[in-house]
């Protein structure tokens, strides 16, 4: 049993190699399959070469289904390839469709060198590509081929570029690279590096690329762009540029038919005419309409050379301002800038050295750089706290002109840990002078209550006071002098002849715990 199991064994192992000595001549067969030609005259030419045929008129060659035809050509029977020249024609099924003045074809390794006005068309239910160039080989195993010396494809009606290129016939892609161009009725594509796919239409950017428009400029180093539906998607260093506007992200998407982009991560939206920055990590940008959303750690920044402001709310707005848009006169001079409207909404804070700011929501106007704060709003400059039911703030230059505090407003100043110079009325207006709160003007049911301290900055008693409307001037961010314009009452009192709970105004709130000590305070939201 044991030998027939070996002598078994022995016979199918004969068996499979004789097999596979079949398969390999085989196939060697199949790869050294002559070329067959047909042609109106056949010479012999030994001048050229002791095997070569010199074929001359309506000259056809086939070989493992591709034919080929030109005018005149050289076949060399030793080592199974041809010289074609003139009117050159290759095809190969559906696929290939090849033309120049001159091909050498080599039928052992099936690779054509297709040389001086090379044209390859491709094509497919969707249409044709076609590809320009002068120096073409082509791989006809693997239905690929390159050229080394600059190439044009055309495709609908956009036309690509490059120095080198690579054609993959069977997956419909093309590799460009060195100086790669892309035109398209409506933008130019300028790249490193770039993939595109003949059947969908989509580019693959590898390498350093700017897309260029009549509407906006586009950077990247990495991404796509879908030429047919007019998407994209970018990433490494992207941005996108409109007018005077900037947005970039860690990556983009962007839809050319709706002006529409978003950008993700490290998102950066820069105004170069207003010097405005806004950051997050998300941002939606509409260019019609020009206006922007901004979300997720979402940064306002007013660049300035004397002091910067950082304004952080859940959600930031950037709109034209339609309620008061430019006048008609103004309207067809480009170096007029048209105002635009800043909207943050939900936890907003503001930083800037000389002043900070609580409230829920906010607005924020280009044209008289005026903040507009909204339910709980709480101001603060220098020692005072602001704070009314609704402010404006009126801004300029890094500074702070002036203020307006409507219903509830009330300032406070501490002076010791249990004291506060406090004032109180319906509405106020506050002036600034050199950066700091000079005069404040008190409009319905003023009061006061302040400690005026001596020159050893000792406390000398406490002042309460009452007047329909009052005027206070300050020096050094001290209360100098107060005016009470209509019917004052007022009384002068030793501190401790006063029962502590005398010497706190009606609604009065000290806030200090919310006021952000630093621009990254903005993002700390605390409960009151």
């Amino acid at each position: 049993m044991k030998e027939s199991g070996s002598s078994l064994i022995i016979f199918l192992f004969f068996i499979l190699l004789f097999e596979m000595n079949n398969i390999h001549v085989f196939s060697q067969k199949e790869k050294t399959r002559k070329i067959q030609f047909e042609a109106n005259v056949v010479e012999m030419n030994k001048k050229i070469s002791a095997d070569a045929k010199r074929l001359i008129g309506e000259v056809v060659f086939t070989h493992k289904g591709a034919v080929m035809y030109c005018d005149s050509a050289y076949y060399y029977s030793d080592s199974n390839s041809l010289d074609a020249f003139s009117n050159v024609y290759i095809n190969q099924g559906d696929t290939i469709n090849l033309y120049s003045d001159y091909a050498n074809y080599n039928g052992n390794t099936r690779m054509a060198e297709a040389r001086e006005n090379v044209k390859l068309i491709d094509r497919d239910k969707d249409g044709e590509t076609i590809l320009y160039t002068d120096y073409l080989d082509y791989d006809m195993n693997s239905n690929t081929g390159f050229y080394t010396d600059s190439g044009k494809v055309v495709s609908g009606d956009n036309e690509l570029y490059s120095i080198k290129g690579y054609y993959y016939a069977d997956q419909e892609v093309y590799f460009f690279k060195d100086s790669v161009e892309i035109y398209t009725p409506d933008y130019t594509i300028y790249s490193d590096t770039l993939k595109y796919n003949t059947h969908t239409g989509v580019s693959y950017f590898y390498g350093p690329t700017d897309i260029i428009s009549d509407d906006n400029y586009i950077y990247c180093e990495n991404g796509w762009y879908d030429t047919e539906k007019d998407i994209s998607q970018f990433s490494e260093n992207a941005y996108l540029l409109k007018n005077d506007q900037r947005l970039k992200g860690d990556s983009m998407y962007y839809n050319r038919n709706l002006a529409y982009g978003e950008a993700f991560q490290n998102v950066e939206i820069f105004d170069s005419a207003r010097n405005i920055i806004i950051k997050g990590h998300y941002a939606i940008m509409y260019e019609k309409t020009e206006e922007s959303l901004v979300t997720d750690s979402a940064v306002f920044i007013d660049v300035s050379e004397s002091d910067t402001l950082y304004m952080h709310g859940d959600t930031l707005r950037s709109l034209p301002d339609t309620l008061r848009p430019l006048p008609d006169s103004l309207m067809s001079d480009t170096s007029v800038i048209p105002y635009k409207r800043i909207k943050a909404y939900y936890k907003v804070k503001i930083f800037r050295s000389n002043m900070q700011g609580k409230c829920d929501s906010l607005t924020y106007t280009t044209l008289d750089s005026v903040f507009k704060m909204y339910v709980n709003p709480v101001l603060w400059s220098d020692q005072h706290q602001i704070t009314a039911d609704f402010m404006k703030m009126y801004t300029g230059n890094g500074r702070i002109d002036s203020f307006q505090t409507y219903d509830n407003s009330f300032i406070v100043s501490q002076v010791d840990t249990s004291k506060y110079n406090q004032i109180k009325g319906k509405d106020m207006v506050g002036y600034f002078k050199d950066n700091e709160l000079n005069k404040i003007d008190v409009y319905g049911n003023g009061q006061t209550i302040y400690y005026p301290i001596d020159e050893d900055d000792e406390i000398v008693g406490v002042n309460k006071a009452s007047s329909s409307n009052i005027t206070i001037n300050l020096l050094d961010q001290e209360i100098d002098r107060i005016y009470f314009l209509n019917k004052p009452e007022a009384v002068f009192m030793p501190v401790e002849e006063v029962n502590p709970r005398d010497l706190i105004l009606s609604g009065f709130m000290w806030l200090e715990h919310l006021r952000p000590k630093s621009k990254n305070d903005i993002f700390i939201w605390n409960e009151e």
